[in-house]
């Protein structure tokens, strides 16, 4: 499992002229699911992640986590995080979960955060969005629950 995250100041995403969801303060994250992931991998990164100190402390450094700052997280499904252009330049997508299994880690990635008290809106699982965030920082982190990165 795969994630983008962005400290922001405030983000919302869009399905057509609809808002599907929109915070304040917080994180986006863009989530990619792999082909071998589990619960285990959902479990993992939204602890890792509700844990994140990248938030300011008293004296302007990245000290606090978003269960100390209580902000709010806004995750997007992204199977493009699984994207492989090594050998040419359409990406490949043969590492991504299929939709279904992709949905359910998904749907539990969310039930995680949810589970820490952290308030969470959502995208439109395989809809086509428009997102849009302003980046606090700018702070984004790349995380993959197989530590590659």
């Amino acid at each position: 499992m795969r994630a983008v995250v962005q400290r922001v100041s405030g983000a919302r995403v869009k399905v057509g002229e609809r808002v599907a969801g929109e915070i304040g303060p917080g994180l986006v994250v863009l989530l990619g699911v792999g082909q071998d992931d589990a619960t285990e991998d959902a479990a993992y990164l939204a602890e890792k992640i509700v844990h994140l100190r990248i938030f300011d402390d008293a004296d302007g450094k990245m000290n606090r986590s978003l269960v100390d700052t209580g902000g709010a997280a806004l995750v997007v499904s992204q199977f493009t995080l699984y994207g492989d252009v090594r050998r040419g330049r359409r990406p490949g997508f043969d590492r991504a979960a299929p939709p279904e299994r992709a949905r359910e880690l998904y749907e539990e990635f969310v039930a995680k955060l949810r589970a820490c008290g952290i308030r969470t809106e959502t995208g439109v699982f395989q809809a086509r969005m428009e997102v849009e965030l302003a980046n606090d920082g700018p702070v984004t982190i790349l995380l993959d629950s197989e530590r590659t990165f």
